[in-house]
């Protein structure tokens, strides 16, 4: 089996039906389209990394089952080095795009997970969860599959349970389970990727207790699946995209969240790995969320890294040196050293499953969500900082009006700065723009979830009161000092 090349992977997306819409128009080739070729660019140099001699390391690896050369983000990981390098791909990818690659994250996450999970359903039940994964696993191998991940449900009204709200539809559901597969039901919002993807990992929303059980389902879908239809979200700079196709004023790369609506898929029971097993919700969450949470670090460190950058050529581009921003500089490199270090600590501290499955420390990789959810917003504000008004407001002119008969040579006077010209410096303006406010923005605050929910990870796995008595042995204190009882 050779590695997949860009062309394949083109090519591959190319045969897919189509399925996908965008203010209303159905998609008819993602690979060609102002909505969606930005994000299939971003993917498709993964492939161009896994041909090239200096990146092969980190976006190929060797199969755990055949021992044949694959995509990275198609293997298992059972390792803290395995992990590590998953952070090192995710880091990379942002420096090289500027934004999410989901399609070569999310489902990868999500296999390595389901290789425990379905052990311990099988253990329990008698199933062949696991079996059906390995199957699917090794067509993922063998094709080089970009797959996506879809946790988010819509929800509905946040205050009560799936199985309580008035559209028992706005969480994805079973809605029927046949001999030879299953009859699924409901939506799947804000999933990174989709676009870009040629199968989808439907996974676990949450945790789910009996009453809920018909919404405890993990399985894969063809992304153009029969029943299957996908509303890409809209941002801000897309209006200005589908105006104008050539326009340089945003990156060639990017990302777009699909908005997932199923609409009685059938799914065969060989792309079934969870089916109403709800007792298992909870391990698929705690071991999901610990290595996405640790892994996260690497991605808004990697944009951080692209904002340094970005801001030392805006300082130039405006006629300043950048040793005049240079503490502010340090401090944006801080803040993405400390996301990526906590990543990296929580895989290095975590433990392996008996499936071989390794999954990164909850305590410190829910804390690294929390920094995540922080440190890259002082990051964008220092970008924003440097670069001056022009990057916080956006005031500038389109590409077709520099490039306007009557007027165009004016304004390319008026904005040119320092030593580059009024174009250069309005692509790099443009590009602070994007990472700091525009669609380049990573899910810092709730990707891979609400750094809340991180809290009280980290609230439960810190050993508190065993903390009490580090205080109390040094200090040699050995009446026992109780919490204080509520008052009635």
């Amino acid at each position: 089996m050779a590695l997949k090349t860009r062309d394949d992977y083109l090519k591959a997306l190319k045969k897919l039906r189509p399925n996908i819409y965008k203010f209303g128009e159905l998609i008819e080739d993602v690979t060609t389209h102002p909505a969606t070729k930005r994000t299939i660019e971003s993917h498709a140099l993964s492939f161009d990394a896994s041909h090239d001699p200096e990146l092969s390391d980190i976006y190929t690896t060797t199969s755990l089952f055949t021992g044949k050369k694959i995509h990275r983000w198609n293997s298992m990981m059972q390792s803290p080095e395995d992990l590590i390098v998953n952070m090192k791909l995710k880091r990379q990818n942002y420096r090289r795009t500027g934004t999410c690659t989901g399609a070569v994250c999310v489902g990868w996450n999500a296999q390595n997970t389901l290789w425990a999970v379905t052990q311990e359903i099988d253990n329990k039940f008698g199933t062949n969860y696991q079996q059906r994964l390995k199957k699917w696993i090794l067509h993922a191998e063998e094709e080089g599959l970009t797959v996506a991940g879809a946790l988010t449900d819509a929800k509905g009204d946040r205050s009560l349970k799936p199985s309580q709200q008035s559209n028992p539809d706005v969480n994805l559901r079973i809605a029927e389970i046949r001999e030879d597969g299953i009859i699924i039901r409901g939506a799947k919002f804000m999933i990174c990727g989709t676009a870009a993807s040629q199968e989808i990992f439907l996974l676990p929303g949450g945790v789910y207790t009996e009453e809920d059980k018909d919404y405890a389902l993990a399985c894969v879908v063809p992304r153009d699946v029969e029943g299957l239809t996908i509303v890409e979200a809209t941002r801000p700079s897309d209006l200005r995209d589908l105006e104008d196709m050539n326009t340089s004023e945003v990156p060639n790369t990017g990302i777009t969240q699909g908005l997932l609506l199923f609409k009685d898929v059938f799914v065969p029971n060989e792309r079934v790995f969870m089916c109403g097993e709800y007792e298992f919700t909870r391990q698929f969450i705690q071991y999901f969320t610990a290595n996405y949470r640790a892994c996260i670090g690497a991605c808004v460190a990697g944009q951080g890294d692209v904002m340094v950058g970005a801001s030392t050529l805006m300082a130039r581009a405006n006629g300043l040196s950048s040793k005049t921003f240079m503490d502010k500089l340090v401090n944006m490199s801080i803040n993405n050293q400390v996301t990526f270090g906590l990543g990296v600590g929580a895989c290095t501290l975590g433990t392996q499953h008996p499936s071989g499955s390794f999954f990164a420390d909850p305590l410190t990789a829910h804390t690294n969500k929390v920094m995540v959810a922080t440190l890259p917003y002082e990051t964008k504000r220092l970008t924003q900082e440097i670069g001056g008004g022009i990057v916080e407001t956006g005031c500038m002119p389109s590409a077709k009006d520099l490039a306007h008969s009557e007027y165009g040579e004016l304004l390319r006077q008026y904005y040119k700065a320092g030593a580059g010209s009024a174009e250069s410096r309005l692509k790099v303006a443009r590009l602070c723009e994007w990472l700091t406010i525009g669609g380049g923005v990573p899910g810092c605050m709730h990707g891979g979830g609400s750094p809340d929910g991180a809290k009280l990870i980290v609230r439960f796995t810190t050993p508190f009161e065993e903390y009490v008595d580090y205080a109390r042995n040094i200090m040699e204190i050995e009446e026992v000092i109780p919490e204080p009882q509520k008052k009635k």
